[in-house]
């Protein structure tokens, strides 16, 4: 896991780390305790799993008291730019291991540790502070006064929220002042705050924080929050404890022990208040070593709850669960990773959702109404498929409900389905794109100009169609004479004679015999990335020597070429800009999956090849763990050196990759190596 030490580099203050609840739900903020994103927060809450997202408390104003001197644990940062308190000099360290854990220096002779946590089994979120060293014979160490304002709010985690004569105040409390609930709305969750200190009521306003990640998005970026009173803890007594929750009914009927609905923490007198907090470090403790490694306690955020099964959460902190994504990532999230039972609950439940031959490409905030409006989703869904079925672990009920769904698929594409995707009957590849809708992966859209149209017949769909086919061969032969044409008018048709490598799209817009020649990742899933390649020999090199010399990067591959003309360097700015650059030659992490199994197929599997293939490619990858979203890696990168991270800064399909690969390359390892 992750360790920040002093001297800080001021950059790292902003790095973020993350806690998520299993439902959609998360804590998360940033090492130097300053909120940068509409989304951080300490109680955020899925009100309908995993959508429905709300912010309920946004985070905390928390200092100690101590002989007349104030000593503030908290960094807020202002409109226009004023950043009070300042922490740079205070904070010693920084880990997420467990979880996220603070020290800070109160002076020269005592260091506080504060800690945050995300307990999956309840769904609460739990804070501590304590004194590193405890003199209890000290009468300055008796007078430390640990004060926590709570910020509160009530919104979706998309708005901002603003001073508001509705904003209610009141607080329902215990005998004993430690347990408080609010509601700061009436259509909002009750907020539940249990501690093993005393609350005092002292409503405010605390105005115009800034929000520069927001700000650099060109999107709104001040808020205000609303504070109902201060709650107080005598750090000589031993360490303060604060355990946030909400109701949400629907939490109340879940049907497995990790969804059931926490017990209000209104109910816990103080004393009770400490010990819950320890019973549920210990369990969550434990949950976390039994996952096993980094990877895979990171990999562990994005399996959330749908209805009764389960889903993948595309990324953190604002993506829900999208079919691409959900199926992609799954591969190394949790195939590669031996979370089978999680794969086949994942599949069975999107397998519900197909409709003429489609999965959908993801599922709203609100409402249970999928949007189908994805040309790959569905072949990727028949991948994921083949890699789990590959395990052996389904049982023969479970391998012909997905093997029928996966006939399904390949049936609607066969003969016709929406958004004119067809196999053609010129040469069985497969047809796909209307004007004004986005298929591929490649799916920035802003008002009605959509990017990277990509309408034809697109380079990775068709060999997801001939590897989606080949599949559905191993046990229905007659989908092979189609793999088999469709395959042969691929060598025929997407070899560019100029390079060797691959047209990027032919027969474009339709328009028989037109081809794009835009030097773009997609074709290397000929080579790498799906269970049969396309390509072999000399032709499998072309396509990888041109990917490596225009694309490749330190944390993956370029969307687009930087000698084409429509090349942007810089993910940045408001929406237009950032989704005019998203494909355009913005770098995507999870691309470089694809990209070194491709390179292995190339230069094979000795010793040699597999510790060039670490070295180059997955260190990088796996020295980012340590920055940006700490643990995690991020969704894309400027395409210009040096590659900042941008987009999410917890994305599920670049871990996936990155988890599928490791695992890959230690599967090739000869046994005693």
């Amino acid at each position: 896991m992750t360790r920040i030490e002093r001297p800080f580099d001021i950059t790292r203050f902003e790095d973020e780390w993350l806690e998520a609840d299993g439902f959609g739900g998360f804590a998360s903020g940033t090492v130097g305790t300053l909120r940068t994103r509409r989304y951080h927060a300490l109680l955020l809450t899925a009100t309908r799993a995993p959508g429905g997202r709300m912010v309920l408390v946004n985070g905390v104003e928390a200092w100690v008291e101590a002989n007349g001197q104030r000593f503030p644990l908290s960094m807020q940062r202002y409109v226009p730019d004023v950043i009070y308190p300042d922490l740079t000099t205070r904070v010693l360290e920084f880990d997420t291991s467990p979880w996220p854990t603070w020290r800070f220096e109160l002076d020269a002779q005592r260091v506080l540790i504060a800690e945050v946590f995300v307990s999956k089994a309840t769904r609460e979120t739990v804070l501590r502070w304590r004194l590193e060293d405890i003199r209890t014979a000290s009468e300055e160490v008796n007078a430390l006064t640990l004060k926590v304002r709570p910020l509160l709010s009530g919104r979706d985690y998309h708005a901002l929220h603003h001073e508001n004569p509705a904003f209610n105040f009141n607080a329902q409390t215990s005998d004993d002042q430690s347990c408080v609930s609010w509601q700061p709305y009436g259509d909002v969750p009750v907020i539940h705050a249990a501690t093993n200190g005393a609350y005092t009521h002292a409503p405010d306003w605390y105005r115009n924080f800034c929000y520069v990640r927001e700000q650099e998005r060109g999107l709104d970026f001040s808020e205000d929050l609303a504070t109902p009173g201060v709650f107080s803890f005598d750090l000589a007594k031993g360490e303060a404890v604060m355990i946030l929750t909400a109701s949400v009914e629907s939490a109340a009927n879940a049907s497995t022990p990790s969804q059931q609905q926490p017990a209000q923490p209104a109910q816990l007198t103080a004393t009770h208040a400490t010990e819950r907090v320890t019973e549920l470090a210990s369990i969550e403790q434990q949950r976390r070593a039994a996952l096993g490694t980094r990877l895979q306690r990171s990999a562990d955020a994005y399996v959330v709850a749908r209805n009764e099964g389960r889903t993948i959460l595309a990324g953190f902190p604002w993506f829900t669960d999208w079919g691409r994504d959900t199926f992609i990532a799954m591969r190394g999230l949790l195939i590669a990773s031996g979370r089978l039972g999680e794969a086949e609950a994942i599949l069975l439940e999107w397998s519900g959702t197909l409709s003429e031959g489609m999965l959908p490409n993801r599922f709203p905030d609100y409402g249970d109404t999928p949007e189908y409006n994805s040309v790959d989703a569905s072949l990727w869904f028949i991948v994921a498929v083949h890699d789990y079925l590959a395990t052996h672990h389904a049982s023969t009920a479970t391998t012909q409900r997905l093997q029928q769904a996966v006939e399904a698929i390949l049936a609607g594409y066969t003969k016709g389905t929406r958004f004119g995707i067809q196999a053609s009957a010129d040469d069985g590849l497969l047809n796909a794109g209307v004007p004004g809708v986005q298929l591929t992966w490649m799916d920035a859209k802003v008002g009605d100009w959509v990017v990277t149209p990509r309408i034809g017949k697109p380079v990775e769909v068709q060999a997801l169609w001939i590897n989606a086919l080949r599949i559905a061969a191993i046990w229905n032969p007659q989908w092979q004479a189609s793999a088999d044409r469709a395959l042969q008018a691929f060598h025929e048709r997407f070899i560019d004679p100029s390079t060797l490598a691959l047209f990027d799209n032919i027969d474009v817009d339709h328009v028989k015999g037109t081809v794009d020649r835009a030097i773009r990742p997609n074709q290397i899933f000929a080579v790498g990335g799906l269970p049969f390649p396309l390509l072999e020999g000399a032709a499998a090199r072309a396509v990888l020597d041109q990917v490596e010399a225009h694309l490749l990067t330190p944390l993956g591959l370029r969307t687009l070429a930087p000698s084409d003309p429509a090349y942007c360097g810089h993910y940045g700015g408001p929406p237009l800009a950032r989704d005019g650059a998203y494909h355009q030659g913005t770098v995507w992490p999870w691309l470089l999956g694809p990209f070194v199994e491709a390179w292995l197929r190339v230069h094979g599997t000795a010793t040699e090849a597999r510790s060039e293939a670490r070295t180059r490619f997955l260190d990088p990858l796996v020295a980012h763990l340590d920055h940006a979203g700490l643990d995690h890696l991020s969704e894309i990168a400027d395409g210009d050196a040096p590659h900042a991270p941008a987009g999410t800064p917890f994305q599920a399909w670049s871990l996936g990759e990155l988890q599928r690969i490791d695992t890959l390359l230690a599967r090739l390892e000869p046994v005693g190596a």
